[in-house]
């Protein structure tokens, strides 16, 4: 590859060791020109360091008060784009000599490519070699990430990832000053329909990974929230929407409308009997209840102008399914509040999904760059 096809490699550190000055001059040596590290609030005694890494002709930031990782890239990234006008992109490594010259120049071959994606260093947690608590925390992240945003990602945690330019005002957008930074890239990447593609690379842990200065409870707390997040906040929206439901149904079915009450439905749809009665209403008043707390709690007032017809459509849909369902476990002997709660169940798990991939979905990919 050409200098100037090649990536600008950003490099957040705090308090490194020797490795850091060696690592740099290798980048540099395999044909990276320019090397950026950032300084993250280290203490002044690591600052010779830094003056090391800064004689090899690597450009160093810094400043005195650490604002964690996703702080010092961001705060990398805000200076590339207001000094690099030309650069061809952006690679992220880590400090800790996780990741390899061959695998970042690999990396810089891929995002030559001119694709418009978020690539990423994918560690393979299948080999032999890999601590157990790592290849289980990695796989159970993993699956979470797949079950709550839809994309499936070998390596959720990999700090060696590669971009456009011109993706860097997007990169800056993202929420996060820590750890939970990068999983919000990655968050942000699949609601936006931004590719993510995936490249193998070498699995190091150096010193039983010492060097890191992930904190194993903290910071897998802010990035379990991260994934989660709109997923917690609707199932909060959905409890409180079942509860109204639930309540509302009972108390029409077993105290307000009749056992012998039947609505003949225009256009021969049918015949409403109590529980279609009981369930329709209740679902109503449930429907407006959950609508206004999705929109303005749990996807922050996505979705645009449609949403309300969507959110309308899917309702409509749920609502018939419910009763549908309820009417016909009753039938086979089961109790209707039991048959409610079995049906809404599955109902549930359903209905987050078309909610966030249809009623309340982010902007499309072109919108990204507004």
């Amino acid at each position: 590859m050409q200098p100037q096809q090649m990536p600008i490699v950003l490099i957040p550190s705090l308090e490194p060791d020797e490795r850091l000055p060696k690592y740099v001059k290798e980048l540099m040596d395999s044909g990276f020109p320019r090397v950026v590290v950032v300084n993250d609030g280290s203490k002044a005694s690591f600052q010779p360091v830094f003056d090391e890494i800064a004689a090899l002709g690597a450009t160093v930031l810094g400043y005195e008060v650490n604002r964690g990782k996703g702080g010092a890239l961001k705060y990398g990234y805000q200076w590339i784009l207001d000094h690099e006008p030309d650069c061809a992109g952006v690679l992220t490594a880590d400090a800790d000599g996780q990741h390899t010259v061959p695998d970042c120049i690999r990396m810089a071959e891929a995002l030559s490519s001119g694709e418009d994606a978020l690539w990423l260093g994918s560690r393979d947690f299948n080999l032999p070699d890999i601590p157990p608590k790592s290849r289980f925390g990695n796989k159970l992240t993993s699956s979470i990430f797949k079950l709550s945003h839809g994309v499936w990602l070998p390596d959720t945690q990999t700090g060696l990832r590669a971009f456009r330019r011109e993706e860097l005002p997007f990169m800056i957008g993202v929420e996060g000053s820590r750890y939970e930074y990068e999983m919000n890239v990655l968050i942000a990447c699949a609601h936006r329909k931004l590719p993510i593609k995936t490249i193998t690379i070498e699995t190091i842990y150096e010193n039983n990974n010492e060097g890191t200065h992930f904190h194993p409870i903290r910071d897998s707390w802010r990035i379990y929230k991260v994934i989660l997040g709109s997923a917690v906040k609707y199932a909060g929206a959905s409890l409180i929407s079942w509860l109204v439901d639930f309540l509302c149904f009972n108390l029409l079915f077993y105290l307000i409308v009749p056992p012998s009450v039947r609505l003949v439905l225009p256009w021969n749809l049918g015949v409403m009997d109590n529980r279609s009665v009981s369930n329709y209403t209740a679902r109503i008043i449930s429907g407006v209840v959950n609508f206004l707390l999705n929109r303005k709690v749990v996807f922050d007032g996505k979705g645009g102008r449609l949403a309300g017809l969507k959110y309308a459509v899917t309702w409509v849909a749920c609502i018939r399914l419910s009763t549908m369902g309820i009417k016909l476990l009753n039938d086979w002997g089961v109790p209707a509040w039991l048959a409610k709660l079995l049906v809404d169940t599955v109902l549930y798990l359903v209905n987050y999904q078309v909610q966030k991939r249809w009623v309340f979905a982010a902007k499309k990919q072109e919108e990204r760059h507004a």
